[in-house]
């Protein structure tokens, strides 16, 4: 008997309060990274020396920050706080909230020295003093983290969050572009998606929220322009059937003038299943926005998600799951689990060989495969952190696949 079922998943945009602060906390790590490199080039410094746990809480009229850094360098938080601001769209006191006018703390302090002493000196190396140079780097910080991939989609996401993320990036260049003018910063998209037995059948429903202007009419003027403009050309693209327009919800409550940090507050990392798999998969439960690559909470969830895309792409499973676990100042995981859901296509015990001999998963070995300590987080505290061909996403990359087949042959 087949089994019919709805999955849904949800994204929001740059504008939103919480996606604000992800924002923030990311732009003072790659500046951070900018920095250390310049010194670096200088003989001043090392970007390794870097580190970072940069966290926000934005309401209306502040944005503060806080955490711990270790630089050779200068930041001038309050400077990268209003650009980042300015750039997601709130420049404008008529929208609840400006760039120019906010107030910003800053709260910053020195990573603890206990922290870095197992990060630079792993429980390995503290060992033997002869130890492979990338054994020598700890994790900084106990816990596990999840990477998922599977078929629904070019990119090999989950079509529910991946088509969520689409609209919402959508919703935010028909904002910037001025096709649709009296739009503003903050919205949030869902998709509701047709499974049966576990495969994706088609989409249901769609519902997008967004800020506006307060004199625009939602029923007669937003509805069809969301159509038109934002839900067309992302299922077009994706070659998806359109719900029925009865299916299609904007803005339900009928009204979403205060939005942003005046109608809601934001936090940094509290958005951690709009960043990975839409809730199709598990999560370790640490967030990524403002972490340094020494921080498996973050490098070790784009690894996973690196080993899982390319099971996948190697057609070796439909679906992929890869659960990591650390232990804080070793550099070894602790634990690796694959789990393909039925839908292997060669013995599981082969994949899972496989993996142990293709993938080096050491912190270090993670941060040098993947090249983690380049300014290139910004842009990944929205849309997702997964199943997008942005230049820098290097876990996103199916480099591994002919090993994978050779391995299992």
């Amino acid at each position: 008997m087949t089994r019919s079922y709805l999955f849904t998943s949800e994204s929001v945009t740059e504008g939103h309060p919480d996606k604000i602060c992800d924002a923030i906390s990311d732009a003072i790590l790659d500046e951070i990274l900018k920095q250390e490199a310049e010194l670096e080039a200088e003989g001043k410094g090392s970007v390794k020396d870097a580190r970072c746990a940069c966290e926000t809480f934005i309401t209306t009229g502040l944005a503060v920050v806080g955490g711990e850094i270790r630089t050779n360098g200068y930041i001038d938080v309050d400077k990268v706080v209003r650009d980042t601001i300015d750039r997601i769209g709130y420049n404008d006191a008529e929208f609840g909230f400006d760039s120019n006018t906010c107030g910003v703390i800053s709260t910053i302090h020195s990573q603890s020295p206990d922290i870095a002493l197992g990060v630079d000196n792993s429980f390995e190396a503290q060992r033997d003093a002869d130890i492979d140079p990338i054994e020598a780097i700890g994790a900084g910080d106990q816990g596990m983290m999840f990477g998922y991939a599977c078929n629904e989609t070019s990119s090999l996401m989950p079509m529910p969050i991946y088509l969520a993320h689409r609209l919402a990036e959508r919703l935010t260049e028909v904002r910037k572009d001025g096709t649709l003018d009296y739009l503003r910063p903050d919205g949030k998209t869902q998709v509701s998606v047709r499974y049966e037995d576990g495969r994706a059948v088609g989409v249901e429903k769609v519902l997008i929220s967004s800020q506006h202007a307060p004199d625009v009419d939602i029923e007669n003027q937003m509805k069809p322009d969301f159509i038109e403009h934002i839900i067309k050309p992302v299922f077009a693209k994706e070659g998806i059937e359109l719900p029925l327009e009865e299916n299609i919800y904007v803005n339900p409550t009928g009204r979403f003038v205060v939005g942003g940090p005046m109608g809601d507050t934001g936090l940094t990392g509290r958005k951690i299943i709009v960043d990975t798999y839409g809730g199709m998969g598990r999560h370790g439960g640490g967030s990524f926005s403002g972490k340094d690559c020494t921080k498996v909470d973050r490098s070790a969830a784009y690894a996973a998600r690196w080993v899982a895309k390319n099971i996948v792409a190697a057609g070796l499973a439909d679906r992929c799951e890869v659960q990591l676990a650390y232990a804080i100042g070793v550099a070894k995981p602790f634990s690796i689990m694959i789990d393909t859901f039925g839908t292997e296509h060669v013995p599981i015990e082969k994949i899972e060989q496989a993996v142990s001999e293709v993938f080096d998963l050491r912190p270090g070995a993670i941060h040098r495969d993947l090249d983690l300590r380049r300014p290139i987080y910004a842009k990944t505290s929205a849309y997702g952190h997964f199943g997008r061909d942005d230049q820098g996403f290097s876990w996103e990359q199916t480099d591994k696949v002919e090993e994978l087949r050779a391995a299992v042959a």
